[in-house]
């Protein structure tokens, strides 16, 4: 009898595509002229009228300054711009949705067939395509107290681009990326705040898995409104670890909605997956046809700001690494930042340094994300002035770190905590000549181990002599007296 042999574990590879909706930043909602607020502080149902209340007789008017944002978002996604736009009614039936149907673009929106670039972690890039950008008006917010739940209509109506990619992604590092790319992207057209912490942006992965090298679609299933990136990498990460065992173990993966626990770290069931027949579309009888010349693009895109990625090349020309100038850009916030700090006088390289390996350890330390670091104490003027004290000599590394410290506590100016703290350099070669002296008396052994050729001896006795200096020596002036005293006692 021959043993038989074990089956081996398929290798499964994710098939993702995004659905990403981001709230608008116009100043009145989609279809009527009540204000746009923050939801997450404004008192509830104080921003509503007969028509974002979905009273009967009134009619929704067309927001142009939501159409400029659509366009704007569409060519920076290097999308075709669609001449006739139709809006639709969406029909479901939620308490936040007070009309009973949304009104959405469907068969028609405002952009079609674009283009996402983004880096991968082995330094190749991946192009994800874009099937669609379309208009919509956003759903009231449901507040749950205990067994009750509230509705607060002042996000009824609040102008909504949704953004569906293609299913090019591939795993859930690739999913966060593009979703950092596009969330970048948004700040950059002044769009969109890009905090998703107070739901202006919220980002649904459609995911099913496949056999490697097997060119075939699966049944998916839908994470619903993850508002953090965080909780989009992990979401995905384990829902496709999940749905590889339920293939694996000869199961079927059901088509359904589910939802995030951030606590259990796991996906939750909250309904059955509807399809577009169950929406019953149809075209929005209150609204015609909009038309988009190719006159009115040209006009937006005159307005289109740098992006990204022409940012990330330009500070290349600058001499950054493509990593750190990535890095740098990924914020909006953070490249204005560095770019002040440039303006003050920073020399590129260095400012990118500080602010990549310093600011941010503090931000980090702090709980302050990239997004927030026009909150910090340190100002780009400041931060200028503090590369400047090393620069000339009247600092070293160690005593500009201390000072950081302080300044991101308590604010002030570089020179002034340089004073306060006592950590000026000294330029008296007679101090730091009397230091030599002491270390090498001490350092008998070091000092003869040098001598029979042992070189990296050195390091040891400039690190003593810096530290008999208190942080207040050049390390140059330091390292040119030890190695000249050396060199005599050597012969």
């Amino acid at each position: 009898m021959t043993e038989a042999t074990p089956t081996m574990p398929t290798a499964y590879e994710a098939v993702i595509g995004l659905e990403v909706h981001a709230e608008l930043e116009t100043r009145s909602k989609m279809f009527c002229g009540c204000a746009v607020v923050d939801s997450t502080t404004a008192p509830p149902n104080t921003v509503v009228c007969p028509v974002c209340l979905g009273m009967p007789g009134v009619l929704p008017v067309i927001n142009r300054r939501a159409v400029e944002f659509g366009i704007r978002v569409g060519l920076a996604l290097n999308c075709q711009i669609a001449a006739a736009n139709v809006f639709a009614r969406k029909s479901y039936f939620y308490p936040d949705l007070p009309k009973g149907y949304q009104i959405s673009q469907y068969e028609m929106p405002i952009a079609v067939n674009g283009w996402l670039e983004i880096d991968l972690p082995d330094g190749a890039t991946k192009r994800i395509r874009i099937r669609r950008a379309h208009l919509e008006e956003d759903t009231g917010k449901l507040v749950h107290v205990g067994d009750s739940s509230l509705i607060d209509y002042n996000r009824s109506g609040v102008p909504l681009l949704e953004i569906v990619s293609e299913p090019d992604i591939r795993s859930a590092d690739e999913a966060e990326a593009y979703a950092r790319k596009l969330r970048a992207i948004l700040q950059y057209l002044d769009v969109n705040s890009g905090d998703m912490s107070k739901g202006v942006l919220r980002v649904e992965p459609n995911i099913s898995v496949r056999p490697v090298g097997s060119d075939e679609f699966r049944t998916r299933t839908e994470v619903k409104n993850l508002n953090s990136i965080r909780s989009l990498q992990r979401a995905s990460a384990y829902e496709i670890e999940r749905q590889a065992k339920v293939w694996e173990s000869g199961g079927q993966v059901a088509q359904a909605t589910l939802g995030w626990d951030e606590v259990r770290g796991q996906t939750v069931t909250q309904r059955t997956k509807e399809s577009a027949d169950d929406y019953r579309y149809f075209p929005e009888p209150d609204l015609p046809p909009l038309f988009i010349t190719p006159e009115w693009i040209e006009d937006v895109r005159r307005t289109m700001p740098e992006l990204p990625d022409a940012r990330r090349d330009r500070l290349i020309g600058l001499g950054l690494s493509r990593y750190d100038a990535s890095v740098i850009v990924a914020e909006k916030a953070v490249a204005d930042y560095f770019e002040k700090a440039l303006a003050a006088g920073a020399e590129p390289k260095k400012a990118a340094n500080w602010v990549i390996n310093e600011l941010f350890a503090r931000m980090n330390k702090a709980g302050l994300p990239g997004e927030r670091i026009a909150d910090v104490r340190v100002t780009p003027g400041a931060l200028a002035g503090l590369i400047r004290l090393v620069d000339e000599g009247r600092a070293n590394h160690s005593a500009a770190k201390q000072i950081l410290d302080a300044m991101y506590a308590e604010d002030g100016a570089p020179d002034e905590w340089l004073s306060r703290l006592g950590l000026e350099q000294t330029q008296d070669s007679g101090l730091i000549s009397e230091a030599v002296e002491r270390v090498l008396a001490a350092s008998a052994a070091e000092v003869a181990r040098y001598c029979a050729g042992e070189e990296k001896i050195l390091k040891f006795l400039l690190g003593q002599v810096m530290r008999e200096g208190k942080g207040k020596f050049p390390a140059a002036a330091v390292q040119e007296l030890l190695t000249a005293t050396l060199r005599e006692r050597c012969g």
